[in-house]
């Protein structure tokens, strides 16, 4: 690989890149809220908004990974360290040994985005009344009318003097407006959005004397749920999040430290589903322990209401990636050989991308060295472990990187095949790499069976070039 004299310079202006306004440039699709942009793209999974830029720095919600730019055009872009540092900077940047001829390949860079103004928060102004709101919510939303009044009276609900729309106030600590979320009242026009300035660590939000936590993706929802079940509803703790992003109830458990128990209410489809395992995961690592999940029979809690009332409702939406995973892992068989022929069978199932065999070879390879290292646990239970530990939030990969992976698994693990003197050490690494060679090609097999995501056509596809 060619060496390219990056300065110390020239790595932290390209680490120090403004994303939201460079990635506009490249024609990205990004979304304010509130102080932080969203990132809206495709890929084959659908649509997909979990990533949130402010300056140079962004996280993936999802997936639990985040950074500066650089990392970002690596991990977002699969550009390697030097092509993402010369993206960001504009220019190319010669080989250490044909440094002569540099300045014959620079190219100009991009123009410096003029900065936008920081953004301060205020509330829309009121209406004098709330008829319309009230109207929406109760007669089209099936929100019990005693539960609208008691936020309304709060100040935490009201009507927008302008647009009529319904604002769902999120207060701090010190019950001062922090943070806005508007929804359209018109039933012929859906429109939501975060107001501009808002702190995305405060939402929409009730906080009882108990150690309960309700957590919703929507204000909508958490009313619904209040109306669905409103016995002695007031002394527990609710919070709308306002997508699937921890940050208001990280916040919430924060400044509340009698809230130990925390009740995931996500929408019962693939982004709710996925929800529960990623802030399951994030709750565990904060030390939280009493985390649970109520799903509504429907899409939502508010269809659930809809439904009650007679109208159409929308379905559940089942995870399809979560259900083929578990199913191609209760059903992988223990492939039975001689240890020696190991790296033979191994090597003839990746050749032939027979994912399913060489997941069940690898598997087989890792029950037999956790044996030789003393270890109880067999091809059964290492599946099981397998079934509990995935995570489908962290399955989103295109199929070449997930194929890149499992490549790098088996040429991780094949030398430790051949190695003549084994220690204990040894067979537990070498038992530990071939899991996960095999959870790798799980994962290809899933790809396999999931229908192909049809792409939006890309916009060169429209261009005629002379």
């Amino acid at each position: 690989m060619q060496f390219i004299p990056f300065t110390e310079e020239q790595k932290q202006q390209a680490n120090n890149t403004d994303l939201a306004s460079f990635l506009q440039m490249r024609g990205e699709t990004l979304k304010l809220a509130g102080k932080e942009y969203q990132l809206i793209y495709h890929d084959e999974s659908g649509k997909h908004d979990s990533i949130t830029i402010s300056g140079s720095k962004w996280f993936d919600h999802k997936n639990q990974i985040g950074g500066g730019a650089v990392k970002f055009m690596m991990y977002f872009y699969e550009m390697s360290f030097p092509e993402a540092v010369q993206e960001l900077l504009g220019y190319t940047v010669m080989p250490e040994y044909n440094n002569s001829y540099h300045d014959n390949y620079r190219r100009s860079p991009p123009k410096q985005a003029v900065p936008e103004p920081k953004k301060f928060f205020h509330l829309p102004e009121p209406n004098q009344n709330m008829h319309r709101v009230y109207a929406y919510l109760i007669q089209k939303r099936f929100i019990a009318p005693e539960i609208v009044n008691h936020f309304a009276k709060n100040r935490t609900l009201y009507e927008d003097a302008q647009y009529h729309n319904a604002v769902f106030v999120g207060l701090d600590e010190n019950g001062i407006p922090r943070q806005a979320h508007k929804r359209s009242a018109n039933t012929f026009r859906s429109f939501r959005m975060t107001c501009e300035g808002s702190d995305t660590r405060y939402s929409f939000a009730h906080f009882g004397n108990s150690e309960r936590l309700y957590v919703f993706e929507a204000p909508i929802d958490m009313l619904s749920f209040l109306t669905l079940y409103p016995q002695n509803w007031q002394k527990h703790s609710y919070i709308a999040m306002n997508g699937v992003y921890e940050n208001a109830m990280l916040k919430a458990l924060e400044t509340h430290p009698n809230l130990q128990e925390i009740v995931l209410c996500v929408d019962h489809d693939e982004g709710g589903i996925d929800a529960v395992y990623r802030l399951t995961d994030i709750l565990h690592e904060h030390g939280y322990q009493k985390i649970s999940c109520i799903q509504p029979d429907l899409k939502d809690w508010n269809e659930v209401l809809k439904a009650m009332h007679g109208e159409q409702a929308l379905p559940a939406v089942p995870h399809r990636r979560l259900q083929v995973y578990h199913h191609i892992v209760s059903d992988l068989q223990e492939n039975r050989f001689p240890p020696e022929n190991l790296p033979s069978i191994l090597k003839e199932f990746h050749q032939k991308n027979e994912y399913r065999n060489l997941a069940e070879s690898a598997l087989a390879g890792s029950a037999f060295f956790l044996h030789k290292a003393g270890y109880s646990a067999g091809f059964k239970q290492l599946c099981a472990k397998m079934d509990s530990s995935y995570r489908p939030y962290t399955d989103k990969g295109n199929p070449s990187a997930k194929w890149r992976t499992m490549d790098n698994h088996f040429r991780q693990v094949m030398p430790m095949l051949y190695q003549g003197t084994r220690s204990r050490k040894l067979d537990v690494r070498t038992a530990k790499m071939l899991y996960e060679l095999a959870e790798s090609a799980v994962r290809l097999c899933t790809e396999e069976i999931l229908p192909v995501q049809e792409e939006e056509p890309e916009e060169s596809q429209f261009l005629t070039y002379h």
